[in-house]
């Protein structure tokens, strides 16, 4: 007798020997996107390599106690996120990895879903730095006095809440983000889910608790916020730099 389809969930722990961190993240609210969620993470998690097909309709139809058209819309959610594609006699087929939109916010949660490991988090880390050092120079250039009010009330959510508390970790995320719209390139602006992730990643792995690093990551915040307010794009560029390698650091993922 076969046995039942049973896609990997975020919910189960990681498989053993993976060295795989799972970071839990909120349920989608409607059934096509639950499954989508689900399907997603399991293809994400290596439950399904690429190339591989997926189970049949049958099979899926079982599983999620869903209608057709919602099976439907699901897999097209995923095949518009780069993830499946659906082949004429063939079937619903896993793509390689290459073709994912890894800046889609929902293939970035599924992610954190699946499990990260030290490769995913430099992953992040090499695209934040690739971009926004130089968001952070031109904030520096461009900033007005909103942009400076939006970066002070991030470094001041951050100072009043504890390192491991979610207002710790949205006063940094509402920083960065405050930088990237302060760029005024709103191709810089769009990489906010990046960021959202790996600081979510980051500080649910390991936020910085202790009081000498706690220190360190206001102080280095700070410079970002006095240099951009200075106008000085080398310090900006410099001080963001340095949040980044901290982070990685702290959590034992830098090259």
């Amino acid at each position: 007798m076969r046995a039942p389809f049973s896609p990997f969930r975020a919910a189960d722990p990681a498989p053993p020997g993976t060295g795989l961190v799972v970071i839990p993240t909120g349920r989608a609210r409607s059934n096509h996107a639950e499954v989508a969620r689900s399907l997603g993470t399991a293809i994400i998690a290596g439950r399904f390599a690429a190339g591989a097909k997926l189970p049949g309709d049958g099979d899926l139809l079982a599983t999620y106690r869903v209608s057709r058209p919602v099976l439907r819309e699901s897999v097209k959610t995923l095949v518009a996120k780069g993830l499946l594609t659906t082949k004429a006699r063939v079937g619903t087929v896993v793509r390689e990895r290459a073709a994912w939109n890894m800046f889609d916010a929902d293939v970035l949660a599924w992610h954190l879903e699946a499990g990260i490991d030290r490769r995913f988090l430099r992953d992040l880390a090499e695209i934040r730095l690739a971009v926004e050092p130089a968001a952070a120079a031109l904030a520096a250039e461009r900033r007005t006095p909103d942009d400076l009010a939006a970066l002070e009330a991030g470094l001041a959510r951050m100072r009043a809440a504890p390192s491991d508390s979610e207002g710790f970790s949205e006063g940094d995320l509402a920083l960065h983000v405050a930088v990237a719209v302060a760029s005024g390139n709103p191709f810089m602006r769009s990489i906010g889910g990046v960021i959202e992730v790996a600081l979510r990643a980051s500080f649910q792995l390991s936020a910085p608790v202790e009081p000498a690093e706690r220190e360190t990551t206001l102080a280095a915040h700070a410079r970002i916020v006095a240099a951009i307010a200075a106008r000085d794009p080398a310090a900006a560029a410099a001080a963001i730099t340095e949040v980044i390698h901290n982070g990685l650091r702290r959590h034992g993922a830098a090259a």
